[in-house]
This record gives C-alpha cells, structure tokens and sequence, in this order.
C-alpha cells in the first residue's frame, strides 16, 4: 500500500526574541481600500436576495461615492455581479468560498486519520475511487508508524495493494472489467494474483462491509487492510498497513478502525467526498 500526497507538517518554527530585532510597530500598517471592500463583499454575502448601493453604503457606513467605486470594481473583478441594480456575490467569490470549504473538508478528514493513527497505532490511508482512477486522498503516519513507499504506480496496481481490491470489490462487474482492461493484473511480488480473471474471482467472493486483507502483495515484508465506506454513491475506504511480523495484530486492529468510522461516519459524511 502506498503512502502518496502525505499531509505536510503544520508546525510552525518560533524564533528566539532577540534584543537587536525590530520591535513591532505599534500598529500594523492595512490597506483601507482592502478593508473596505471586504466589509463589501461581507454585507452582500448576508443578502441572499441582493442589495442595492445605498443600501451596502449605509449598512457598511461607508460613503456613496465610495461604494460605487468598490462595487464597480468588485464587479468588474468578478468577485460581484449586478442584476436590476442589485449586487449578488459572483463566480470568484464563490470559487473562494468553495475552495474554503474543501479545505476545510480535508482538515476535518486529516485530523480524524491523525487520531485513529495515534488511538490504533498504524498509518491510515483514505481513499476513493473518483472518475475511474484509485486516487489516494490522505496519509497519516508518524516516523513510529511510517506509511508504505509508493514504489510502483499506484493508480495501475490496484490489484496488488488492499487499498485498490477494497475499492474494486465495490464496483459492479462491468466498472471493474473496465478498470482491469485500462490496468490489466501484473506480478508485483510472488504473493500477488495471478491474473485478471483470478482477481476477479477473489473480488466477487468479499463479503458486504468486511475488510479486504493483502499479505506482502504489493511489498514484500508489509500486510495491509482496507474498510469499505459507504456514503451515498461515493466509492471509499480507510486503511492500515503493519510489517508481516506484526501481522497477528492487523485484523483486530482492521476491526477497530472499521468500528470507529462507524461511530464517526454521521460527522464525516459531509468531509470524505474531498
């Protein structure tokens, strides 16, 4: 199983005072006409039905004159539209917002993989099958519980790794002949399977909701498990790896995992469609 697009560090490095540095000036020097317009683009985003201009000019206490021009601007940015002399958030606004929200979808998805790493003790993965493609969406692990290296491209070797047979086993018998055929079975290691029609065969055999287990087939010395999640028509799963001498704990561990997104699906339901 590999560990590609791993979240980067948040940390952030904090500087020793030193008495030769700077001090901060009193007060940070703001631009007044971005703060204008953001007092703006904030009134109008509380207007689900528009508003005019001097209804924005009086209820963000700027000046008439003033609010044209920001509006005028805002407008031709794209960040406004104007309709019958009403202003409406634009396409850029709303492009911020959705980017906003994703990223903040993708916070809530990292941060609930950090705890399960921490609580369970494995690297955990989450992965979805998006437009035909294994796209693996989020990787945590710790320098105690290192994620596996992707060495052989992971989006053509479903077949090898938990990850791609868990997000396989969901599809129906045509989607998975489709992906077979755009990325046919190939040895990886000696454990892998065979063939496509042997896959197959194993994919059509794993049952509703259980964990779908590889032992060193995608890398020798490593096992791994994957949790089919189910939200709506979304193709998902949440996975671990262990080393092969560790692989006495990987059920139980598969288990746990599969009982916490249970108890945590109703929150992240909205967050791993990322």
């Amino acid at each position: 199983m590999a560990g590609s697009g791993r979240r980067p560090s948040s940390a952030l490095l904090v500087q020793p005072h030193s008495a030769d540095a700077p001090e901060p000036a009193a007060a940070a020097t703001l631009i007044g006409s971005v703060q204008r317009a953001m007092r703006l683009l904030e009134t109008v985003a509380g207007h689900v039905y528009g508003a005019p201009a001097k209804q924005l000019a009086r209820e963000t206490g700027l000046a008439l004159p003033t609010t044209y021009h920001l509006l005028r601007t805002l407008v031709h940015e794209g960040y406004l539209r104007r309709e019958k002399g009403l202003f409406f958030l634009g396409d850029a606004a709303e492009r911020l917002g959705s980017s906003g929200a994703q990223q903040k979808r993708r916070s809530a998805v990292a941060e609930t993989l950090a705890h399960w790493r921490d609580a369970i003790g494995v690297p955990v993965y989450y992965a979805m099958y998006r437009d035909g493609e294994i796209e693996v969406m989020c990787v945590s692990d710790s320098p105690e519980v290192p994620a596996v290296e992707e060495w052989a491209d992971f989006r053509a070797t479903g077949h090898a790794h938990a990850i791609g047979q868990c997000l396989l086993s969901q599809l129906d018998e045509d989607a998975r002949r489709d992906h077979l055929a755009r990325y046919p079975v190939q040895p990886i290691t000696p454990y892998t399977v065979r063939d496509n029609d042997a896959l197959l065969r194993r994919l059509a055999r794993v049952r509703r909701m259980e964990p779908v287990v590889e032992r060193q087939e995608y890398v020798l010395g490593t096992v791994c498990a994957a949790v089919p999640i189910t939200v709506g028509t979304t193709v998902a799963t949440m996975a671990m790896s262990l080393p092969v001498s560790q692989a006495d704990r990987l059920l139980p561990a598969a288990h746990r995992l599969q009982a916490e997104i249970g108890r945590h699906l109703g929150t992240l339901s909205l967050s791993i469609s990322i």
